[in-house]
């Protein structure tokens, strides 16, 4: 059985209860959270989310990049959020890659280089901060009072704010 046949089978004992309210594409708590692709970052189960409630959105590092700008300004101008929740966490895989390394190895393996940032970082911390202060100067974001950015740890589940007050610096 393939991954995606296992997944297609735990979908069809779930059957259709599914908690929240799936009426409108619009989110109840007007809040969109960017996250990283990892796996131990269960979302919904992290903050108790029902369907229906946030927008969730994912890449490698949870970096504010131009397809997330793009995704959160349709989100809060067409589907009214009005926050942002950014949620980096501790020992990401963007931490342990360097932008012109992954980009030699693909070039190397491909014959191509890639035209779009690998946004690798060593300190989550700045990373989040980098993260806030991109959304806060976007032009194309117009709630940008209620952005806050936290640091999941994978090992214990504790959230840890990171303080904004150096988002103009990064």
């Amino acid at each position: 059985m393939t991954a995606i046949d296992e997944l297609l089978k735990r979908n069809y004992e779930l059957g259709t209860v599914v908690p929240g309210d799936r009426s409108s594409a619009k989110p109840s708590l007007q809040v969109a959270i960017l996250t990283c692709m990892d796996s131990r970052i269960r979302v919904f189960e992290i903050f108790g989310l029902k369907q229906g409630e946030a927008h969730v959105l994912r890449n490698a590092g949870g970096v504010v990049t131009d397809d997330m700008i793009r995704s959160l300004a349709l989100s809060q101008r067409k589907l009214g959020t009005r926050e942002v929740l950014l949620v980096h966490h501790t020992n990401c895989g963007l931490e342990m890659v360097t932008e012109d390394d992954f980009k030699d190895e693909l070039e190397a393996e491909t014959g191509l280089r890639p035209t779009w940032a690998v946004e690798a970082f060593k300190v989550v911390e700045q990373s989040v901060r980098g993260s806030m202060a991109r959304l806060r100067r976007s032009p194309f974001i117009p709630h940008t009072d209620k952005i806050r950015g936290f640091v999941y740890d994978v090992h214990t589940g504790e959230l840890r704010e990171v303080d904004a007050v150096d988002t103009k610096a990064a």
